[in-house]
């Protein structure tokens, strides 16, 4: 009986579940009416309407920092938090299924910054130069000095932990 069990706990572990053409719209129709209610600034109705998209999407890291920014702003600082190490995993993981998306590269190195985690974000860019010691965005946020920039930035800190 505990060799059954231990079998069927080992078949069970966590299978990325698919996520629909139809989810995926319904969220995109939901962030829609967040940035409405946040252009009105109405950070109370933005707040569940993100939270609704990154639960159907969660491989989307943009709703996930969407929610993550209305939390901080709203003093939720430890839901700010999660929701910003949730992005960090959506990045993590698009970047790992395709090492070209520089995109989710810079992402993951700006959800780094935001998280305090300066020296791990430096560190990330660092082993991405190496990976990708050509690609031009990579070396340009490098030479621009971003992740200073961006711990200076006061709007930046406005989000950031």
């Amino acid at each position: 009986m505990l060799a059954l069990l231990a079998l069927l706990a080992a078949g069970c572990g966590k299978k990325e579940r698919e996520i629909t053409a139809l989810e995926r719209k319904q969220a995109a129709s939901l962030v829609s009416e967040a940035e409405f209610a946040m252009t009105l600034r109405d950070l109370a109705r933005a707040e569940p309407l993100f939270e609704q998209a990154a639960q159907l999407c969660p491989d989307t890291s943009e709703y996930w920092v969407n929610l993550g920014i209305v939390r901080k702003r709203r003093g939720n600082t430890s839901g700010a938090k999660d929701a910003y190490q949730q992005a960090l995993k959506a990045s993590r993981e698009t970047y790992k299924k395709d090492a070209k998306d520089v995109g989710a590269m810079l992402q993951e190195v700006q959800l780094l910054v935001m998280l305090g985690k300066v020296d791990d974000a430096r560190d990330a860019l660092a082993k991405a130069r190496k990976r990708q010691p050509d690609n031009r965005d990579l070396r340009i946020f490098e030479e621009r000095n971003e992740i200073d920039r961006l711990t200076k930035d006061p709007q930046f800190k406005e989000i950031s932990l």
